[in-house]
């Protein structure tokens, strides 16, 4: 199966300001699913997308990280994402994420005897 997504963007005075198509391959028996529920998977991952890799990029700036060792990219990788799950376990929904992640560096003491240590 292969999906095309036409994204228009366009001004509050209806001029276009941008007009891409992206492009997907599935296995899926098109017979099988909707529009929708397509619609609803693809939005899905790029969900996923933006908030994890927008937290990685812009919190903890992975990206301008160069660590020439070998094996040590893929230990720093791991430690970031333990890190973001610690937050992520600790987070109230009534509270944004960066303000859990501020609490946490302002009092890791507390957050050492929530996670049992």
């Amino acid at each position: 199966m292969l999906i095309r997504v036409d994204r228009i963007v366009r001004a509050p005075w209806g001029e276009i300001l941008s007009c891409e198509s992206r492009y997907f391959i599935g296995s899926l028996d098109p017979s099988t699913v909707t529009a929708a529920q397509l619609q609803s998977w693809i939005r899905g991952h790029w969900q996923i997308e933006n908030c994890l890799h927008f937290i990685k990029d812009r919190w903890w700036d992975e990206d301008r990280h160069s660590l020439r060792r070998p094996g040590l990219g893929e230990r720093y990788a791991t430690l970031l994402n333990a890190a973001l799950n610690v937050l992520r376990i600790l987070h109230e929904p009534d509270r944004p994420l960066k303000a859990t992640a501020e609490l946490i560096q302002w009092h890791p003491s507390s957050v050492l005897e929530q996670l049992g240590f």
